[in-house]
C-alpha cells in the first residue's frame, strides 16, 4: 500500500520520467529530469526498494563520506514533486532512476500506483537513442503514444515500433493498459559522438516538453552549454577529414529528407513555438502571436496549429 503523507494535494499533475541506461543515449533524458529537479528544487518524497529491482553486480552501490560518517547510496528510482508557478500553476511528479535489472512489470505497477494516488493526468517518458543524425542540425525529437485519440489531440505519432524495447516502452504500454494517458519523447543523438553529456539533446527534449505540457521551463545555462558542445564537436570533426566528410554526408541526407517539410506552414508553427517559449513575461502570452506570411506571399486565415 502506498502512503503519501508528506505530499500535498497536487494541481493538474503530470508525471515526467527518465531512466539511465539503454534508453538514455548521451544521458540526455536523465539529465533533462535532473535539470527540472535542480531548477525547481524538487523534494524527494519516495524511493523504490532497490533490492526489488536492481542487480547490484550490474549497478553497484557507491560509498561516500558524510561528515566523517561512511554511508552507502543504493541504485534506485526516486520520485520528487515540483510546483510550476504562473497564472496557471501545476505540479510535476519527477521520476528519475536507473533502468531496472528485473521485475519490470512490478516496477511499472509500483510507479502507476503512485500516479493513481497522486491523481496524475498524463505520463511523459523521456528517452534518447543513437541515430544517423548530424550534430550540426537541430536535434530530432519524436513524440509517440499508443493512444490514437491522444496522438490526434497532441500532434503525436502513433507508435508502430516493433523490436527490442527498454523500460520506456514497457512503462508506456503499462500506462496504456491501466488507462493512463502516456507519451514518449525521444531525442536522436549522433552515434559518432554518443558519450555524455549531450546538452544539445537535453535542451531539445526540454523545449519539446514545454510545448507538450504548456509550462515555462527555466533553461539556465543549457543553451550556452549546447552551443559550447557543438563548437567542441565541430573542432574534433575538423581534425579528422574522414569524420568531417561523414558529417557532411549526414547533413546532405538530413537536408534532403526535410526539404518537403520546409513549407510556410511548418516555419510558421516553429516561429509560434519560439515566441511562446521566449516571451514568459508577456502579459498577453495567452494570445497567439501573429502568424508570419506563408512562403509565396499569400495570406492565410486559417491559424490553427493543431
Amino acid at each position: 500500500m502506498i502512503e503519501l503523507e508528506g505530499v500535498p494535494e497536487l494541481i493538474d499533475p503530470v508525471m515526467v520520467a527518465a531512466f539511465e541506461g539503454w534508453n538514455d543515449a548521451g544521458d540526455a533524458a536523465s539529465t533533462a529530469v535532473m535539470h527540472l529537479e535542480r531548477e525547481w528544487k524538487g523534494e524527494v518524497f519516495a524511493a523504490l526498494d532497490a533490492e526489488d529491482y536492481y542487480d547490484f553486480q550490474v549497478n553497484r552501490p557507491t560509498v561516500f563520506m558524510d561528515g566523517g560518517v561512511r554511508k552507502i547510496t543504493w541504485p534506485t528510482t526516486r520520485l520528487s514533486v515540483v510546483r510550476v508557478g504562473g497564472d496557471k500553476p501545476r505540479d510535476l511528479v519527477l521520476v528519475r532512476g536507473i533502468e531496472p535489472s528485473m521485475r519490470w512489470r512490478s516496477f511499472c505497477n509500483e510507479l502507476l500506483g503512485f500516479a493513481h494516488e497522486l491523481g496524475v493526468e498524463l505520463v511523459v517518458i523521456l528517452g534518447a537513442l543513437l541515430g544517423d543524425t548530424p550534430h550540426t542540425r537541430p536535434v530530432p525529437i519524436s513524440g509517440t503514444t499508443s493512444d490514437p485519440d491522444l496522438a490526434r489531440r497532441m500532434d503525436l505519432e502513433e507508435t508502430k515500433y516493433e523490436g527490442p524495447t527498454g523500460i520506456v516502452g514497457v512503462l508506456q504500454e503499462a500506462c496504456t493498459h491501466a488507462g493512463v494517458p502516456a507519451v514518449s519523447l525521444w531525442a536522436a543523438v549522433p552515434h559518432y559522438v554518443s558519450q555524455p553529456p549531450n546538452p544539445k539533446a537535453t535542451l531539445a527534449l526540454l523545449n519539446r516538453l514545454e510545448d507538450l505540457i504548456d509550462v515555462r521551463i527555466p533553461l539556465g545555462e543549457l543553451a550556452e552549454d549546447a552551443r559550447a558542445w557543438q563548437v567542441g564537436v565541430d573542432q574534433l570533426a575538423a581534425e579528422d577529414s574522414e569524420v568531417a566528410e561523414y558529417v557532411q554526408t549526414l547533413e546532405e541526407a538530413r537536408d534532403t529528407a526535410e526539404l518537403p517539410e520546409a513549407s510556410g506552414e511548418a516555419i510558421a508553427r516553429e516561429f509560434e513555438r519560439y515566441l511562446r517559449r521566449r516571451d514568459p513575461n508577456d502579459p498577453n502570452e495567452k494570445t497567439r502571436p501573429p502568424r508570419p506570411p506563408k512562403a509565396g506571399g499569400g495570406d492565410d486565415d486559417d491559424s490553427s496549429e493543431d
